[in-house]
This record gives C-alpha cells, structure tokens and sequence, in this order.
C-alpha cells in the first residue's frame, strides 16, 4: 500500500502544480483544488492523499519554514548558529532563539500559510465528496465515509498545530467561506478540534498497513492525548483523566496498530532507520519511497553538513545548519545508547572504508572534520559562545533518523542499503503516549510519580541501556523536572519541546546557554501581519 497510495500522489501533483503556486500567492483560506477531479475511485483516492504530500513541508523539518522550525528552534535544545560565513540568513535563526521575532517574520507568515494551504487542501475534498453521489465517484457508502473521516481528522491535525503555534486562529471549513474569516478564541478552536475528533474517529479506519502514513482511529486518539496533554495551558482547565483515557486507547490497540499489535520497539534504532515502517510503535508518520516515487526526507538539509555524504556513504549533504544547543549532549549518561546512537561527535571519517578522515572546508580547511560541543570561535581560542560565533564544526550533530548508505562499509559491512532515502518521519509514536499518560498519573499525584507513571518511562528508557548499566527510576528520582529532562532525552528532533517547556513552565522563564527569560506573551506567536494586512478581522495576540 505504502508504495501504492505514493504513486496516486504522484499522479495528483503534476495536475495541481501550475495551480498552487498560483494560489500560494493569494489568501490561504482560498485553496481550490481542480473541482472536476473525483470520476473514480483512483482519482478520490489522490485527492484526500494529496495534503500528506503537503503535510511533508510543514510537519518535518523539511527546508521551509513550516511548524517544526519554530516548534524547535525556539526551545531550549537546537539551534541554527552562525557558522563563519554560513547560516546568518538575516538573523532569523537567532530571533528564534532569542524569543525576538516580530510581527512581520517571513518564516512566521510561511509558516502559517503552508499549514492552512493544508487546511485547504483537506477543505476541497471534502466539499467535493460530500456533494458527489457513491455512482460519479465509484465508491461504496463505507468507503465515502471512511474518507470523509480520514480528512476531517486531518483537518482537526492542522488545526491543533496551528493553534499550537499562534493561539486564537480563523477556522474554515469551506473553501473560500468565509473570504475573511474572524478570529476564534484559542479555547474555542481547541473545542471544535476536539468535537471533529470525536465525531469521527470510529468512522475513520483503524491503523494497518494500509493506513501507513494517514490518518486512523490510532492517530486520532494521539491527538486526543495530546490535546488533553495540553489543555491546562490552552484552555485554562485541567484534562488529565482524559489525557489519560484517550492515552490507554492507543495503548490498548483500540484505534488499530501499523504492524500487527502496538507495542513498544524493543530497541531505540527501530523507529529511525530505513525500514521503520516495519516499526511496532508507530501511530503516524510522513511515509516516504524514494525507491517507487521519487518522494523523499527533506531534513537532510536542516541537519547535514556540507560533506556528511562521505559520512553516512549517501548522496546527500546539508546546509551545515541546526546543532545541539551546547549543554544537552552533557544530559545523556555515557552509557545511554541514545547518545552514541542519536547524537554525533567528535572526529568524522568517510564511511567507505571507516579509517580516511572528511576534510573540512571552512575554518579548518583540509583538516579533518571534528564536531565540538560548543559554539565558539576555537581557531582564534576565543571562549565568547553565542549565537554569532558558531564555526563549520561547532556543536554535536543530528544522528537519529537514518537516510541508509549508497556505498557499502568497509570490507563490505555493512552492505548498500537497498532501502536507502526511505525513512519515514513519526509524527507520533507510541513511546510519546506512555511519556503523556505517565505526566498526566504524576499531575494528578501532585507531581510525584505513580507506579503506572514509572512503569511506563521505565519501560521506555530500559531500552536505552544494556541490562548492566540501566538503572531504574523510582518515586524518589522521577520528579517532574527530571520527566521533562528525560522527554528532552527521549524526544530531542521530534518536534515537541516548546510545548514541553511551556508546559512545564519553562519556555519564557529558563535560561539555557546564551538565552536569558523572555515575556509571558512568548508562549505564543505573532498572527503574522501580512496575514493581517490581507484579513483585517483577524486579532492580534497580546504583547505585539
């Protein structure tokens, strides 16, 4: 199915392309796609898949300003340095790391109109399946249903991002009507994506492998998790029973699994190489065949370093761009298999043979390519380190998902990946669950860790150690503070740790290497004034 649905994408984007960049110009409540579209089944099918292809630019770090750059790189983790002569692209990088973004950032305004060219991309289908009968379209009754289900729950995903992000947003649901959406109050957008969720979830399909990479009751009841995770800080009330419940129906296989039963991956490699389709514990990803459909990861170029394809035996490099904000690296233990395995450092040679250095190109120019835990001008021995002073080498690298090799390693070990540009990126998974569930059982608690709350982070970071270095948390080490550290552990690349900090109290009142506490009204983002300038009923958020 996986390469199947890739290839009914493929057909879609060539009929939709002269028309969206048309309309990537125009208003983003807008989006149209071509009404005349839905003859047959084939035809339905690659239009309710066409915003997953479109969910890659906004859901991964995928090269554009989207959700994930500021979900990331404004927390207290990652960041995108000034490297020499690279990466300072007129301070962007740093006024997401310095909470100094104004109204009028061209990455907040992107951001905004990716998601709701989603939004639109989901909106037309819809309208266009819901006024068509079962005969025009070649479909059953079921399967109009099960679609219909699919995108409305896809919807309510780009909702729940959007609100994430900038709070009080417009909601539209036709395309086009309104012209000029109002602004809706953050609790309220937070109730309509919870009522969309709840009405259709048990007409969606369950996660299978024919929903790899869509939407499914599973996805569905992460969603849930996830909202209830949050609503204390979106709306004001406390959900943790729901958090909770919505938590066990994921866990129990209420909503399906990917492949065969849900369940936790026995190790912590599963869900991040080529193969990770076969992972147990994913609920939803951005599927990827680069093999079939020339359809590919994006973040490569967020991550990689100009020359990491003689790293990983690949044929891609990178921007030099995102690193390790310096003092997370040092939060792993050194027998945590998350940093050797996650994470990279130190001296890089080429993967053919293991043994030849990579050169650098730029501050060490011919030298070999060594990743530091710092950013700082080491050349010139300068100990200044802040978001100015990066150079080609600073900070430890993103090792986590792996594009697979091109080349075969030295004395043929490991072999040419035939899977190789293939990895899916999750977009939940089961080890986030047990981590939501295990927060809601300790706030519940007044904090303090239950044995259902320990059990699930235990089972969680066993994996990490070999049996004779791992050491398990008990009700006195599992304080809140320590869960958010381990989440960091755990999640780092993910996309999740501004919500985390906001959540836990952290995001405008921490200080982490060269960032110092921000205003309260940082917890959210700016509507963007361009968007403001084209709709005059939207608000703006306090404190711009």
């Amino acid at each position: 199915m996986k390469k199947r649905y890739i290839t009914y994408i493929g057909m879609f984007i060539v009929m939709l392309t002269s028309a969206c960049k048309k309309q990537l110009e125009e208003n983003a409540y807008d989006q149209l796609i071509a009404d005349n579209f839905y003859n047959n089944k084939t035809e339905v099918l690659s239009a309710v898949l066409r915003p997953y292809t479109h969910a890659n630019a906004w859901v991964t770090p995928s090269g554009q300003d989207g959700w994930w750059r500021p979900a990331e790189l404004s927390a207290d983790q990652l960041a995108w340095p000034t490297k020499g002569r690279h990466g300072e692209d007129g301070g962007k990088w740093k006024r997401l790391h310095y909470h100094t973004w104004t109204v009028d950032e061209g990455g907040l305004n992107n951001a905004w109109r990716l998601m709701y060219t989603g939004v639109g991309f989901c909106n037309d289908p819809i309208e266009n399946i819901e006024k068509r009968s079962l005969t025009d379209m070649g479909l059953t009754q079921a399967e109009k249903d099960s679609f219909l289900a699919e995108l409305k729950l896809l919807r309510a995903f780009h909702y729940l991002k959007l609100m994430d992000l900038f709070g009080n947003i417009p909601v539209v649901t036709q395309v086009g009507v309104p012209a000029r959406p109002e602004t809706m109050a953050r609790k309220d957008v937070f109730n309509f994506i919870e009522k969309e969720i709840k009405e259709n979830i048990d007409k969606a399909p369950k996660l299978s492998r024919a929903q790899l990479g869509r939407m499914s009751q599973a996805s569905a009841y992460a969603m849930l998790t996830e909202l209830y995770l949050n609503a204390e800080i979106w709306t004001g009330t406390a959900r943790w029973d729901d958090c909770i419940a919505a938590a066990n129906q994921v866990i129990n296989g209420a909503g399906g699994a990917q492949n065969g039963t849900m369940a936790l991956d026995p190790n912590i490699t599963d869900q991040y190489k080529t193969t990770n389709d076969l992972s147990k514990e994913v609920i939803f990803s951005i599927a990827y065949n680069f093999t079939i459909a020339n359809f590919e990861p994006s973040w490569p170029g967020e991550f990689y370093h100009f020359k990491q394809q003689e790293i990983y035996g690949g044929g891609r490099g990178g921007n030099d761009g995102i690193v390790v904000v310096p003092g997370n690296y040092t939060k792993y233990e050194a027998t945590d298999l998350r940093k050797s395995g996650w994470l990279s450092i130190g001296p890089q040679v080429k993967f053919a043979d293991g043994v030849t250095p990579v050169l650098a190109s730029e501050e060490y120019n011919g030298l070999q390519l060594t990743f530091v835990d710092n950013i700082q001008k080491n050349k010139t021995n300068s100990t200044v380190s802040n978001m100015s002073e990066g150079e080609e080498n600073s900070g430890v690298r993103f090792n986590k998902y792996k594009l697979g090799n091109q080349v075969a390693g030295p004395g043929g070990v490991p072999a040419i990946d035939l899977n190789y540009n293939n990895t899916d990126w999750n977009v939940y998974r089961l080890t986030w669950i047990y981590f939501a569930k295990a927060e809601a059982l300790m706030r519940k608690n007044g904090g303090t860790a239950t044995a259902d709350a320990l059990q699930l982070i235990n089972d969680s970071k066993q994996r990490a150690y070999a049996a004779s270095t791992y050491v398990p948390y008990t009700a006195a080490t599992l304080t809140l503070d320590e869960l958010l550290t381990e989440r960091g552990r755990e999640f780092i690349f993910e996309g999740f740790r501004r919500d985390d900090m906001i959540r836990f109290g952290k995001f405008t009142t921490g200080t982490w290497w060269d960032h110092t506490p921000t205003a309260a009204t940082k917890a959210l983002y700016p509507i963007p004034q361009q968007q403001r300038d084209l709709n005059a009923n939207l608000q703006q958020n306090p404190g711009y």
